[in-house]
């Protein structure tokens, strides 16, 4: 049994004797520092009041009755705080649970049976996508592959608005390209689309079927329109794929209208509706709502919360039981409106989650680079991937919060030196299987751990105990950001433990064969929380700071 789990089982049986039921999910976390243990409790201070004592003395009483196998020492802190210190071979028992697991280390259950759909990108099909959609992207698949960790069933989804005014914008902008292109003088419409993918497309559209539309565009523009969408769709796809990313599921706004969703959605909200104006409005301040909002115009048309509704809902009808979905920060406002919508529709409104996804600036040579040279307009996730590694636009773009804005330096993030994170923790990983590869004299491993005394070995063994709760942490606050925190502080306390213990040496062998069973713990965690950003762990790396024959 977990040694967290046999901690709290004995608090619960110490409360037993004292007339206290403590209830199984007792917090008890582990310590910031070593001096203050390895994990604490606040069970004292919680249940001081009830056994009228102060919470300090419950807690002197408890640390000096308890005694389990593993505990070294049982602390009580002022106000009412316990700390637990583990015995030096129960805390090494970590490296054996890795090597047993391998990368399905930590073993985690939680998500098990739950059922989560995660929605990021929804980038209309008009367009390339931009550092912007980058970010979202790039936490969206992040949080995909945490959840899945975490033992969720997940499903990574993409929504297309191709309903809308602006599609009908793109087919009128791809049809003035054509035009030109079979000799036409025409105008590309002032609301339309300029960029050159659209040229590109009109090209496309040019060599499947020549001068043959030019004079019956009108006969043939629905065609053109599923075109326009399907080839831009196609590109957005390659560029995600090129990114690590690839949903599950793609949604179409236009399938969910042509099924008479929006219209089933609409009669069940009607009870929380009223007209005026010829409008029909959903009653959302009841919730916290700014004000009432439309969703049947006064012309009969329908806004864009009433489809979103309905795709909504559908996702509850497929049995999703958590669902999140990754918007742009300028969509604040829309999150209590779409939480009402749901509460209305006889739904909890917490199955839906909405993190708000910060914008990015890019600098180059200590400047802010905000327009592509070759279109003119903001630099897109292409042209970003050609310039700077996948791997670094990953690390960086997840590592803050969802909701802080970021200055990627792509300077930094290109630099094959330490003071760049994503290098510094792949050249850790790469290091330490330069050690297994020079110390194979030293394979079998032993089993022991009573060697590993020195306090950055502790240091170690202790980061690599909390993988599974950062994990957990990450999930229960939807941001991986927690996990890059992780693979730094992971790197630095390796560099530091092999900076000061050697790890191959033929003087004393049974030392050398415990500290190559941490250092391979350690590169199997490693890379397994690399990949939970989607960021490579290779095994060699050039550098002429550091050699691996330590």
């Amino acid at each position: 049994m977990d040694i967290t789990k046999r901690i709290k089982k004995e608090l619960i049986k110490i409360f037993d004797k004292l007339s206290v039921h403590l209830e199984e999910d007792i917090l008890l976390q582990p310590s910031d520092s070593r001096e203050h243990g390895d994990y604490y409790t606040n069970v004292c201070l919680k249940n001081a009041k009830a056994l009228k004592m102060k919470p300090i003395d419950l807690a002197n009483q408890i640390a000096s009755s308890f005694s389990l196998e593993g505990i070294k020492e049982v602390q009580a802190v002022f106000p009412g705080f316990l700390n637990f210190f583990l015995k030096e071979e129960q805390l090494g028992e970590v490296i054996n649970q890795i090597l047993s697991q391998n990368e399905n280390y930590p073993s985690i259950t939680e998500g098990k049976g739950i059922k989560v759909n995660i929605e990021y990108v929804s980038a209309n099909p008009t367009g390339t996508l931009h550092l912007g959609h980058a970010r979202g992207a790039a936490i969206g698949d992040s949080l995909a592959r945490i959840y899945k960790k975490a033992g969720y069933d997940v499903t990574r989804e993409y929504y297309i608005n191709d309903a809308g005014k602006q599609i009908d914008h793109l087919a009128d902008s791809l049809i003035a390209r054509y035009l030109q292109l079979c000799g036409k003088e025409c105008e590309v419409p002032e609301d339309g689309y300029h960029g050159e993918e659209i040229i590109s497309v009109a090209k496309e559209l040019y060599k499947k079927v020549e001068d043959s539309y030019k004079d019956e565009i009108d006969e043939h523009y629905e065609e053109i329109k599923q075109f326009a969408q399907d080839q831009l769709l196609e590109k957005i796809k390659e560029d995600l794929h090129n990114f690590r990313v690839d949903q599950d599921v793609y949604t179409s706004e236009k399938e969910i209208r042509n099924r008479g969703d929006v219209e089933k959605v609409l009669s069940s909200l009607m009870p929380n509706c009223y007209k005026k104006d010829d409008a029909i409005f959903l009653n959302t301040t009841k919730d916290g709502d700014d004000k009432d909002r439309v969703l049947v115009k006064s012309d009969g048309t329908y806004t864009y919360l009433l489809p979103d509704i309905a795709y909504h809902q559908d996702k509850i009808n497929r049995g999703f039981n958590k669902i999140i979905d990754l918007f742009g920060a300028d969509h604040h406002g829309y999150i209590t409106r779409l939480k009402s919508s749901l509460s209305s529709l006889g739904n909890d409104p917490d199955i839906l989650t909405v993190k708000l996804v910060q914008m990015v600036r890019l600098f180059k040579n200590g400047e802010e680079f905000k327009m592509s040279k070759r279109t003119g307009n903001a630099v897109s996730m292409k042209e970003l991937v050609s310039e700077c590694s996948v791997d670094a636009i990953r690390y960086f773009f997840v590592s803050r919060a969802c909701s802080s804005h970021l200055d990627f330096n792509l300077d930094l993030a290109m630099t094959l030196k330490s003071e760049n994170p994503v290098f510094y923790a792949q050249y850790t990983h790469a290091r330490l299987c330069g050690i297994m590869s020079n110390g194979k004299r030293f394979f079998p491993l032993s089993d022991r751990r009573d060697l590993l005394l020195n306090e950055k070995e502790k240091n170690v063994l202790i980061i690599l105990r909390d993988y599974k709760d950062v994990i957990l942490t990450a999930v229960e606050e939807n941001e991986p950001f927690k996990i890059t925190n992780y693979v730094h502080q992971l790197a630095v306390a390796l560099n530091e433990f092999y900076t000061v213990c050697k790890v191959l040496d033929d003087k004393d062998v049974e030392l050398s064969k415990q500290r190559l069973a941490l250092v391979k713990a350690s590169s199997i965690v490693l890379k397994d929380a690399l990949s939970l950003i989607g960021v490579d762990a290779p095994e060699r790396m050039i550098s002429s700071d550091n050699e691996d024959k330590r």
